[in-house]
C-alpha cells in the first residue's frame, strides 16, 4: 500500500537527486534534498486540509486531482512562478531569465543577487502575515502554551498582524536606505525598492488570503447544508449515505484546492529563495516535495488522518516565522543556507516529537490520545 501510493514521489525523487548531482555535484544534491524537505514540511499541514475535502469528492475528481492539479502545482507554481519572480525583479524576459539559468549563471547569479532584497522584502513579508495570522488566533490546541496564550490575546486586536509587518517593514528599508547613504549612497533607491516590496508582498498576501477565505466559506456552507440533511434523516428514520461531490460542487472544491495548495506553494517557492538562487535546483527540489505532498494527501485519504500529531501545523508555521524574518534579514546581511533550510526541519521534528509525548501521555491517563488538554506532553 505505501509503495504503490508514494511509488511516483520515490520514482520522481530518484531522478530528481540524480539530475542534481550533474547539474551541481553533491552541493547540488545537498540544495535539492533540503529544499525537498522544506517543502513537505511546510505543507504537512495542507496535505491534512487537502485530504478532508478530497475525500468528499467522487473518484473521477479525485483523479482530476491528483493529475492536472499535480501538473498545476509541480510545473505551474514550482517552476514557471520562481522563474515570473526573477524575470520581474530582474526585469528580464522569462526566456531570457531561463537561457541566462543555463548559459550565463555568474551573470544570471548577479542579476539575481541585485534582485534580492525586492524578493526577500516580497516574499518575507507574505510569511510573516501567514505566521503572525497563525500565533494571533486563539487554538483550542496549543504547542507552547506559555507564548501562545498571551499573544492569542493580543489577536483579538484588530489590524494587529498587519500593524506588526508593516513595522517590520519600514525597520528593513529604514536600515537599507541607512546603509546605502552610508555607503555613498550608490544604492540610495535601495530602501524604496524594499518598501514598494514589501508592500507588494503584503497585498499578495490579502488577495490570496481573500481567496482562501471566499472558498473556505462556501465550504463550510455546504458541510451544513450536508449536516442538516442527515439530522431531518435521523428524525425521519431514514439513514442518509454520504454523497460524494460532482459536476459544479466538485469542481468548485477543486478550485479551492488549487487555491489553497497555491497558497502554500508560494511560502515554499520564496522560502526556496532563502536557501539558493538556482531556478533549476529550485524547481527540482520543489517538484519533489510537491509529489510527496500530494501522495500524502492521498494517503491521508486512504488510511485516515494523522489529526493526532497535533503540533505538526504549529510547527510548520513556527517554521514559517523562522524563513520570514531570515529573508528580512538577508536584504542587508548573508546568513548561511544550510542553517536557513535546517530551521525548519528541526522545528517540524520538535513539534512531531512533541505529538507524540502528548499522545502517549493522554494514553496513559485513559484519554486515548484524543483528549482535549494542550499542554500534556508539548515539549514546554
Amino acid at each position: 500500500m505505501l509503495l504503490k501510493t508514494f511509488g511516483w514521489s520515490f520514482a520522481i525523487t530518484a531522478l530528481g537527486l540524480v539530475a542534481a548531482v550533474f547539474y551541481d555535484g553533491w552541493t547540488g544534491f545537498g540544495i535539492v534534498a533540503i529544499l525537498a524537505v522544506l517543502e513537505i514540511s511546510l505543507s504537512f499541514d495542507n496535505a491534512v486540509v487537502n485530504a478532508g475535502v478530497l475525500k468528499k469528492m467522487n473518484a473521477f475528481w479525485q483523479k482530476i486531482f491528483l493529475t492536472i492539479g499535480v501538473l498545476i502545482a509541480v510545473f505551474g507554481m514550482r517552476l514557471v512562478f520562481p522563474v515570473v519572480i526573477v524575470a520581474i525583479t530582474a526585469k528580464l524576459n522569462p526566456w531570457d531569465a531561463v537561457d541566462l539559468a543555463f548559459s550565463d549563471k555568474e551573470r544570471y547569479q548577479q542579476l539575481v543577487t541585485d534582485a534580492h532584497p525586492a524578493i526577500a522584502a516580497f516574499g518575507g513579508m507574505f510569511l510573516l502575515m501567514i505566521f503572525l495570522d497563525f500565533i494571533f488566533e486563539d487554538r483550542d490546541i496549543k504547542w507552547l502554551a506559555w507564548l501562545e496564550r498571551p499573544l492569542a490575546k493580543l489577536g483579538k486586536v484588530d489590524m494587529l498582524s498587519v500593524c506588526i509587518a508593516l513595522i517590520a517593514l519600514l525597520i528593513s528599508s529604514m536600515t537599507v536606505a541607512a546603509h546605502a547613504h552610508q555607503h555613498g549612497g550608490v544604492h540610495v533607491d535601495k530602501g524604496q525598492t524594499v518598501l514598494l516590496s514589501g508592500i507588494a508582498g503584503l497585498i499578495t498576501y490579502m488577495i490570496v488570503g481573500g481567496l482562501s477565505g471566499y472558498f473556505e466559506d462556501r465550504l463550510e456552507e455546504q458541510e451544513e447544508r450536508e449536516h442538516e440533511e442527515e439530522e431531518a434523516a435521523e428524525r425521519s428514520g431514514r439513514k442518509k449515505s454520504p454523497v460524494l461531490l460532482a459536476g459544479q460542487a466538485a469542481f468548485f472544491m477543486f478550485l479551492y484546492l488549487e487555491v489553497l495548495d497555491a497558497s502554500f506553494s508560494f511560502d515554499g517557492v520564496i522560502g526556496a529563495f532563502a536557501i539558493t538562487n538556482d531556478i533549476v535546483m529550485m524547481a527540482l527540489g520543489l517538484g519533489i516535495g510537491a509529489m510527496y505532498v500530494r501522495s500524502l494527501t492521498v494517503y491521508l485519504v486512504r488510511q485516515g488522518t494523522l489529526d493526532d500529531y497535533v503540533y505538526l501545523e504549529h510547527g510548520a508555521h513556527y517554521a514559517i516565522g523562522a524563513l520570514a524574518v531570515i529573508l528580512l534579514v538577508t536584504i542587508q546581511y548573508e546568513i548561511n543556507e544550510v542553517i536557513t533550510g535546517l530551521v525548519g526541519v528541526v522545528l517540524i521534528a520538535w513539534s512531531f516529537w512533541s505529538s507524540v509525548r502528548r499522545n502517549r501521555a493522554l494514553a496513559a491517563e485513559g484519554g486515548g490520545g484524543s483528549g482535549t488538554r494542550d499542554e500534556v506532553s508539548s515539549g514546554v
